[in-house]
């Protein structure tokens, strides 16, 4: 498991590796929060540049915590910037460097998310649920998991998109 703390210690110190590993870890999650606010792929590759070059040039703005709340925090701002540049629409900014107790909410949240998210993968077939972790949970290609499982490309991209759309559903589901 990464430890986001000690790789921002050490980005501090300007190690593009542990920046490299930190973008490795929480490139997926920057890009996926972007990409649903914006629902563009240019913009949301645009703003994950953004977030992990303020990572870089600003490291001292994260003082510890849970670095993926975070790092969503400063997502969902630049996302927000975006959308107030599109349409002038103010909404409130979460401040990126809240104390600990503040981040309680945003904690309990991410929980009964991932509580709602492990159900919801309970819920999906072998054959669509397996692919999804090995691409989401273990950074495998799509490629990779072909090969991995023995099964033609073109089928595990279906199945992955399949199951995507079951776990979108069921989530709707379970937010009503």
């Amino acid at each position: 498991m990464i430890d986001a703390n000690q790789l921002m210690a050490r980005v501090r110190a300007r190690d593009a590796r542990s920046f490299e590993a930190l973008y490795d870890a929480f490139g997926k999650l920057v890009h996926g929060v972007a990409l649903r606010m914006l629902g563009n792929a240019a913009t949301a590759e645009d703003v994950t540049q953004s977030v992990f070059m303020k990572v870089w040039t600003s490291p001292d703005l994260y003082r510890g915590g849970s670095f993926a709340s975070w790092i969503v925090r400063v997502t969902r701002n630049r996302c927000l910037d975006v959308l107030r540049k599109d349409s002038k629409n103010s909404a409130g900014e979460i401040p990126e460097d809240l104390p600990e107790a503040e981040i309680l909410e945003d904690q309990v949240t991410l929980r009964i998310d991932a509580e709602r998210a492990r159900s919801a993968m309970a819920q999906l077939p072998a054959e669509q649920r397996t692919p999804i972790e090995l691409g989401f949970f273990d950074g495998l290609t799509h490629e990779q998991i072909a090969a991995r499982l023995d099964v033609p490309l073109g089928t595990i991209k279906t199945r992955i998109r399949a199951g995507l759309h079951k776990l979108r559903a069921s989530l709707e589901e379970a937010r009503r």
